[in-house]
């Protein structure tokens, strides 16, 4: 039966609806719509992107699509205009919540990829709740983000919108039906319920052989513990890690998504998965602190829609920029990368650090350096599947801000880096005999820094900046460090020396886009003649004023230094960075908000 009519509601645009990095993201009142000025904030944002999404399908309504969220709000609100537009059919996962990497793999595989889009309700690794934050993200037909091209027409169609279309009367969908369950909300559109786990658990078996980690799982002194933040992970975690594998259900904390997140922030770094840092026998700046042989072989943790990673071994805080090289090196112990004899193409974000550019030199795989932000790996992904090029799968990419991935979906994904960790660590025990030390992170991580060099790295993330002053900080660089003369610029009381700069820009070698203003990059040089740098960014992610990021980085081939910890091995670099930017003076801080 057909239970509600079709209604459409004049609106006005809203100012300040252009997407960032990922989506679209806000205070949870300016979705909710508290004041008159935002009154119709989600409709306006949601109708905008189906239109946008109808005007990429040749002008057709898109047929199916996703709408899933990692437990927030207004799932019944985003259903409700996409049936009032003529959507055919309506997945919704069971319970509402799937991961971001869940919805990327089932557009991909469900029905054979017959999904054109996924809505995605998340901030990510944002805070949730009432005061705190609340996104809306869309993926298109290949399980990608949108591109700019899309996100640039989106946010046009918010500038000159008009009218939106509605639901009126009916009942709210019953997210707790069995799966397969359906609801005709008008004669063109109906809701079906799905398996919120199907499609990502078969892909996830595709990558990795999971009858060899269930007997890995039973390894005397080998144990496990994931924190999944009280995100959208945590189910997936459930799923993947004790009904697939077999790890005991003690291997689990925080896996009971919450739309507060339990009060804490769902981002997985050392300052926000405290409790676990604490456990794993880490210090709060990724040092090691007291730990046993009680504590876990393994850490990992998720955020918010569970596709960024934490990991960690016993007294071993392994760097993002770390992993992906150490991933990139050992891939002969994963399945997805084995089978096809390695990685055919690596990549990591610009600010990240050189780690993997070494690895995959001395292995010779492509490698390339992209833009903050997964989709620009999406183009390299789908070079073969997309625009019929070069084919550069298996491939595995990955940014310093926690996220790790590969070709089996286009979304970063916190359990796949997990899993990568288990089957590194599974190959490196294969012959040690029981009762015997097992190899652990931190000999595997060690081992690569005395093969490799150990790229000193960490991030210094100023929250909620009066983006004037951030804009102010970025011009003086840009202006005086970029485009300026440095020569004239001596090396301080700690003897760094800023040598030059630069504005990174990145042209696309699939399509040809060419995407500037992407961060801006001090090179330095220490007393030695090590070379160093400090990058400097405004995020996309923040939901309000602006988030200054700043990376450093300095390359350490001596052994006797690869122990110290990041922050004090990267002091000196800070203060001179931070001295040179004027950070302090122009924007009033005169410490981080995060060090991870």
């Amino acid at each position: 039966l057909v239970s509600s009519t079709v209604a459409e509601i004049t609106t006005s645009p809203i100012a300040g609806m252009k997407p960032g990095t990922s989506g679209l993201r806000k205070k949870v009142e300016v979705w909710q719509g508290v004041d008159d000025a935002n009154k119709y904030y989600v409709e306006n944002f949601i109708q905008s992107l189906i239109d946008t999404a109808a005007e990429n399908n040749g002008g057709k309504m898109i047929d199916t699509v996703i709408v899933a969220g990692d437990g927030r709000y207004f799932n019944n609100e985003a259903i409700q205009i996409l049936a009032a537009n003529g959507v055919k059919n309506i997945w919704v996962p069971q319970g509402g919540i799937m991961s971001t990497p869940a919805v990327s793999a089932a557009i991909r595989m469900r029905e054979g990829g017959s999904a054109q889009g996924g809505i995605i309700l998340t901030a990510s690794h944002n805070p949730g709740g009432p005061g705190e934050d609340f996104g809306i993200k869309y993926n298109e037909e290949y399980g990608q983000p949108a591109g700019e091209d899309f996100t640039d027409a989106l946010y046009e169609k918010t500038t000159e919108i008009t009218s939106f279309k509605s639901l009126e009367g009916g009942d709210d969908i019953d997210l707790g039906a069995d799966v397969n369950t359906s609801f005709q909300l008008t004669e063109e559109s109906a809701v079906t319920i799905i398996d919120p786990f199907a499609e990502y658990v078969e892909v996830l078996k595709s990558c990795f052989d999971f009858d060899a980690l269930r007997a890995f799982a039973q390894r005397p002194g080998f144990t496990l513990l994931f924190d999944g933040m009280h995100g959208a992970g945590g189910p997936f975690a459930k799923r993947v890690l004790v009904e697939e594998l077999g790890f005991p259900e003690s291997s689990l904390m925080r896996c009971d998504p919450k739309p507060d997140f339990g009060k804490c922030h769902p981002d997985p770094n050392l300052t926000y998965a405290a409790e676990l840092v604490k456990k794993m026998g880490l210090n709060a700046d990724g040092s090691a602190s007291d730990f046993t042989d009680e504590t876990p072989t393994i850490g990992a943790a998720n955020d918010g829609d569970g596709d960024r990673n934490l990991i960690a071994g016993a007294g071993c805080f392994v760097t993002p920029s770390d992993s992906l090289a150490m991933i990139c090196d050992n891939w002969k112990a994963i399945p997805h990368f084995s089978k096809a004899g390695g990685p055919k193409g690596v990549a990591r974000s610009m600010p990240s650090s050189a780690a993997l550019d070494v690895v995959a030199e001395a292995l010779d795989i492509p490698f390339f350096s992209t833009p903050t932000g997964w989709k620009f790996f999406g183009n390299l992904m789908g070079s073969k599947e997309q625009f019929d090029q070069r084919d550069y799968t298996p491939f595995l990419c990955g940014e310093e801000s926690f996220g790790t991935g590969s070709d089996h979906i286009r979304e970063k994904d916190g359990l796949w880096a997990m899993l990568a960790w288990v089957s590194i660590l599974m190959d490196a025990n294969k012959d040690v005999a029981e009762g015997e030390p097992l190899v652990s992170v931190k000999d595997i991580v060690s081992k690569h820094w005395s093969k490799y060099g150990r790229h000193f790295y960490c991030r210094y993330d100023y929250e909620a900046v009066d983006s004037d002053a951030a804009n102010k900080m970025m011009d003086l660089i840009r202006t005086d460090l970029v485009a300026g003369d440095v020569s004239s610029i001596g090396a301080d009381e700690s003897g760094i020396k800023l040598a030059d700069g630069e504005e990174f820009s990145y042209t696309d070698p699939v399509d040809g886009s060419t995407t500037s203003k992407q961060g801006l990059i001090l090179n330095f040089e220490f007393e030695n003649g090590d070379a160093a740098r400090a990058v400097f960014r405004l995020s996309g992610t923040g939901s309000a004023g602006a988030t200054i990021r700043m990376y450093l980085e300095k390359y350490e081939k001596d052994e006797s230094k690869h122990g110290e910890a990041a922050p004090v091995a990267l002091k000196s670099l800070a203060e001179r960075a931070i001295g040179l930017v004027q950070l302090e003076q122009i924007t009033g801080r005169d410490a981080p908000t995060v060090i991870t």
